[in-house]
Protein backbone atom coordinates (compact mmCIF):
# COMPACT_ATOMS: atom_id res chain seq x y z
CA UNK A 1 0.00 0.00 0.00
CA UNK A 2 0.93 3.23 -0.60
CA UNK A 3 1.32 5.47 2.24
CA UNK A 4 -0.10 8.24 0.63
CA UNK A 5 -3.67 6.56 0.20
CA UNK A 6 -3.67 6.40 3.95
CA UNK A 7 -6.03 9.51 4.54
CA UNK A 8 -8.86 7.55 1.93
CA UNK A 9 -8.54 4.05 3.83
CA UNK A 10 -8.92 6.15 6.77
CA UNK A 11 -12.16 7.49 6.05
CA UNK A 12 -13.18 3.91 4.59
CA UNK A 13 -12.36 2.57 8.27
CA UNK A 14 -14.84 5.74 9.86
CA UNK A 15 -16.92 4.50 7.52
CA UNK A 16 -17.42 1.22 8.20
CA UNK A 17 -17.11 2.03 12.08
CA UNK A 18 -20.25 4.47 11.23
CA UNK A 19 -22.48 1.27 9.80
CA UNK A 20 -21.10 -1.54 12.39
CA UNK A 21 -22.39 1.01 15.15
CA UNK A 22 -25.77 1.40 13.28
CA UNK A 23 -26.32 -2.48 13.21
CA UNK A 24 -25.00 -2.81 16.71
CA UNK A 25 -27.37 -0.59 17.57
CA UNK A 26 -30.44 -1.92 15.57
CA UNK A 27 -29.40 -5.35 16.86
CA UNK A 28 -29.47 -4.68 20.58
CA UNK A 29 -33.23 -3.29 19.81
CA UNK A 30 -34.11 -6.42 18.22
CA UNK A 31 -32.90 -7.92 21.81
CA UNK A 32 -29.85 -9.96 20.09
CA UNK A 33 -27.48 -9.25 22.24
CA UNK A 34 -25.04 -11.91 21.19
CA UNK A 35 -24.97 -10.56 17.47
CA UNK A 36 -24.88 -7.19 18.79
CA UNK A 37 -21.62 -7.66 20.93
CA UNK A 38 -19.92 -8.80 18.28
CA UNK A 39 -20.60 -6.37 15.98
CA UNK A 40 -20.03 -3.89 18.91
CA UNK A 41 -16.67 -5.60 19.33
CA UNK A 42 -15.74 -5.28 16.18
CA UNK A 43 -16.62 -1.73 15.62
CA UNK A 44 -13.87 -1.07 18.43
CA UNK A 45 -11.64 -3.60 16.12
CA UNK A 46 -12.08 -1.63 13.53
CA UNK A 47 -11.86 1.77 15.44
CA UNK A 48 -8.24 0.45 16.76
CA UNK A 49 -7.40 0.16 13.21
CA UNK A 50 -8.25 3.62 12.10
CA UNK A 51 -6.15 4.83 15.32
CA UNK A 52 -2.43 2.83 14.13
CA UNK A 53 -3.37 3.79 10.05
CA UNK A 54 -3.72 7.67 11.45
CA UNK A 55 -1.01 7.72 13.86
CA UNK A 56 1.05 6.07 10.40
CA UNK A 57 -0.47 8.90 8.39
CA UNK A 58 0.82 11.66 10.52
CA UNK A 59 4.04 10.17 11.33
CA UNK A 60 4.14 9.77 6.99
CA UNK A 61 3.33 13.20 6.61
CA UNK A 62 5.49 14.95 9.32
CA UNK A 63 8.40 12.58 7.51
CA UNK A 64 7.55 13.65 4.00
CA UNK A 65 6.40 17.44 4.97
CA UNK A 66 7.88 18.53 8.20
CA UNK A 67 4.61 18.72 9.29
CA UNK A 68 1.82 16.84 10.58
CA UNK A 69 -1.50 18.28 9.20
CA UNK A 70 -2.62 18.92 5.87
CA UNK A 71 -3.60 22.32 5.35
CA UNK A 72 -7.00 23.08 4.34
CA UNK A 73 -7.41 24.91 0.73
CA UNK A 74 -10.98 26.04 1.16
CA UNK A 75 -11.55 30.00 2.24
CA UNK A 76 -14.20 31.77 3.32
CA UNK A 77 -17.56 30.46 5.06
CA UNK A 78 -16.20 26.85 4.32
CA UNK A 79 -13.37 27.17 6.10
CA UNK A 80 -15.33 28.24 8.58
CA UNK A 81 -17.39 25.02 8.16
CA UNK A 82 -14.18 22.87 7.89
CA UNK A 83 -12.71 24.12 11.62
CA UNK A 84 -16.34 23.69 13.12
CA UNK A 85 -16.03 20.02 12.21
CA UNK A 86 -12.64 19.48 12.82
CA UNK A 87 -12.39 21.05 16.00
CA UNK A 88 -15.66 18.97 17.88
CA UNK A 89 -14.11 15.47 15.77
CA UNK A 90 -10.72 16.02 17.27
CA UNK A 91 -12.54 17.18 20.89
CA UNK A 92 -14.75 14.37 20.61
CA UNK A 93 -12.37 11.84 19.12
CA UNK A 94 -10.03 11.83 22.49
CA UNK A 95 -13.16 10.70 24.78
CA UNK A 96 -13.80 7.82 22.36
CA UNK A 97 -11.28 5.00 23.41
CA UNK A 98 -12.06 5.87 26.83
CA UNK A 99 -15.68 5.74 26.72
CA UNK A 100 -15.46 2.58 24.12
CA UNK A 101 -13.31 0.90 26.60
CA UNK A 102 -15.68 1.42 29.37
CA UNK A 103 -18.47 0.47 27.58
CA UNK A 104 -17.76 -2.37 26.27
CA UNK A 105 -16.35 -3.51 29.56
CA UNK A 106 -19.66 -3.14 31.06
CA UNK A 107 -21.44 -4.76 28.61
CA UNK A 108 -18.96 -7.77 28.72
CA UNK A 109 -19.87 -7.55 32.63
CA UNK A 110 -23.25 -8.00 31.46
CA UNK A 111 -23.97 -4.86 34.13
CA UNK A 112 -26.91 -4.23 32.31
CA UNK A 113 -28.03 -0.92 33.47
CA UNK A 114 -24.69 0.68 34.03
CA UNK A 115 -24.09 -0.76 30.18
CA UNK A 116 -26.98 0.75 29.08
CA UNK A 117 -26.26 4.73 30.69
CA UNK A 118 -22.85 4.47 29.42
CA UNK A 119 -23.67 3.32 26.21
CA UNK A 120 -26.40 6.07 25.63
CA UNK A 121 -23.64 8.76 25.88
CA UNK A 122 -20.55 6.69 23.97
CA UNK A 123 -22.90 6.04 20.54
CA UNK A 124 -23.72 9.42 19.37
CA UNK A 125 -20.28 10.43 20.46
CA UNK A 126 -18.95 7.57 18.53
CA UNK A 127 -21.47 8.10 15.39
CA UNK A 128 -20.40 11.63 15.69
CA UNK A 129 -16.72 11.15 15.40
CA UNK A 130 -17.19 8.23 12.94
CA UNK A 131 -19.09 10.30 10.60
CA UNK A 132 -17.71 13.87 10.76
CA UNK A 133 -14.46 11.77 9.80
CA UNK A 134 -15.78 10.90 6.70
CA UNK A 135 -16.26 14.61 5.97
CA UNK A 136 -13.30 15.73 7.13
CA UNK A 137 -12.01 13.60 4.60
CA UNK A 138 -13.89 14.62 1.78
CA UNK A 139 -13.72 18.17 2.73
CA UNK A 140 -9.66 17.95 3.01
CA UNK A 141 -8.70 15.56 0.04
CA UNK A 142 -12.28 15.47 -2.30
CA UNK A 143 -13.94 18.10 -2.54
CA UNK A 144 -11.24 21.84 -1.70
CA UNK A 145 -8.82 20.21 -3.63
CA UNK A 146 -5.80 22.74 -4.03
CA UNK A 147 -5.31 24.29 -7.79
CA UNK A 148 -2.30 23.11 -8.79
Amino acid sequence: MNLDQLPALNATLNALSTVLLVVGYRLIRQRRVQQHRMVMITAFVVSVVFLGCYLLHKWHLYTTTGSYNTVFPGEGIWRAVYLTILITHVALAATVPVLAIITIRRGLAMSVETHRRIAKITLPIWLYVSVTGVIVYFMLYQWFRPVS
